[in-house]
């Protein structure tokens, strides 16, 4: 068993050393964002803390200043400074890599500069205050305590850091990366096939499957052989209800999905809701069967949709589901409802709390092909579904990774010393 030693950070191996954090890193705060400070004929942009999130700076909406020449002396980034956040969610981290020339930072934020790059790895130390600040809330108690909690540049600098070997602390930031540059992937594979579905609902429910030419009507350009027909046409609408709570027999044992609109928005299908109810708690209210499409008509959330998974559920009184006759396809009718959300939503009376009854709901008129399409189409956009939800389910798995890993790298429960890792996959993490 590797030796350890207690100290205020934990427990950690003897050959691990414990600093505070100005030992390590010259700390700079930005400047503060003022009207006065506006005002100048030489406007730079900046970054604030709404740029910053764990391991990665957004630079899609940057906000200018203007910064005399010894301010863009004293506040110029360099490649691998961190980036920490004073206020909000305290200590959140990022690396600078350089990305844009003349870019610095408002007072909210802290720069922090290695002194000496021999004795530190500027990775390790953002994936440390990541696991610090986020998962096991080391510094619990370390920052400003008043109104709007806060991380002052004198609070950031008496912080204690863990300073494991160099080498180890690269191996340790190697293999978060690797898996941190994955989940990276998985989400930009994500966003690409959020785009492709994007575009082929609006192709799918303006063209139809053979590019039509496109008519004019109340709900909008949908393809010129489709027609117009209430929505209670496509099947029986049912609203949910939700089973006395005074009786415990209709919650205990929680046997039945339960669908509130919470539930719904994320994927297709709802797979498991977050409340359940018992059997009994079913049998008093109204059974929902597999694929029926649920549309939330009642409060802030109305044009959600989703549909059943199994063969029995509910949902409760905020949701009308319809449960589709033999002439329309489910799938379908769920991306139509889907794609049409703004239009359909738009009947419902808004209020204190916003809501669109069964009978209204039932009314409203909703565009289907004449020609059997419908399962066509449905099955051109499940399978964009199915590969969307592949990357989300590889996605939360590698964030599961992810966590683990922080944790046991952090407490040294799992130790990388004798990890042979490849110039090359050291390199990439640079």
């Amino acid at each position: 068993m590797p030796e350890t030693i207690s100290t205020e950070i934990g427990s950690i191996p003897a050959e691990w050393q414990v600093r505070r954090f100005d030992a390590i890193f010259d700390v700079q705060q930005g400047k503060q964002v003022s009207k006065r400070n506006r005002i100048g004929d030489n406007p730079r942009r900046f970054l604030r803390t709404k740029n910053v999130f764990w391991g990665r700076i957004d630079l899609s909406v940057l906000d200018e200043m203007h910064f005399t020449e010894t301010d863009e002396k004293r506040l110029a980034l360099k490649s691998g400074d961190l980036l920490t956040c004073e206020g909000g969610d305290i200590g959140r981290t990022a690396i600078w890599r350089g990305e844009l020339a003349h870019c610095y930072y408002q007072n909210h934020l802290h720069r922090a500069r290695l002194k000496r790059e021999s004795e530190a790895d500027s990775r390790f130390v953002l994936y440390w205050l990541w696991y610090a600040f986020k998962v096991a809330s080391v510094y619990f108690g370390r920052g400003n305590v008043t109104t709007i909690p806060n991380l002052s540049q004198s609070k950031l600098c008496e912080l204690p850091l863990p300073v494991p070997p160099l080498s180890e602390q690269r191996k340790i930031a190697a293999v978060l990366g690797l898996v941190q540059r994955t989940i990276e992937e998985q989400e930009r594979l994500l966003a690409l096939t959020t785009e492709l579905k994007k575009t082929l609902l609006h192709k799918l429910f303006t063209e139809g499957l053979r590019g039509e030419p496109q008519k004019q009507t109340e709900i909008g350009p949908i393809p010129e052989s489709w027609e117009m027909v209430k929505i209670g046409s496509l099947g029986k609408v049912v609203t949910g209800t939700t089973p006395k709570t005074k009786v415990p027999e209709y919650y205990v044992p929680p046997e039945v999905d339960f669908i509130s609109p919470a539930d719904l928005g994320r994927t297709r299908q709802v797979y498991r809701s977050e409340k359940k109810i018992s059997r009994r708690g079913l049998e008093v209210i109204r059974c929902l069967p597999k694929d029926a499409v649920m549309c939330v008509c009642i409060g802030s959330s109305i044009g959600k949709a989703g549909m059943t998974s199994k063969a029995d559920s509910a949902t409760n009184q905020q949701i009308n589901s319809i449960i589709c006759n033999d002439k329309h396809d489910p799938a379908f009718v769920y991306y139509l409802l889907r794609y049409f959300a703004e239009y359909w939503r738009g009947f419902a009376t808004f209020g204190p709390v916003p809501i669109l009854s069964k009978g209204s709901f039932e009314n409203i008129k909703i565009v289907v092909p004449k020609t059997k399409e419908e399962e066509e189409i449905a099955q051109c956009l499940m399978a964009v579904d199915a590969k969307m939800e592949v990357h989300m389910h590889r996605k939360a798995l590698l964030n599961e990774l992810f966590s683990n890993l922080l944790q046991q790298l952090m407490t040294a429960q799992i130790r990388v010393c004798d990890l042979d890792l490849s110039k090359g996959d050291a390199d990439e993490t640079e």
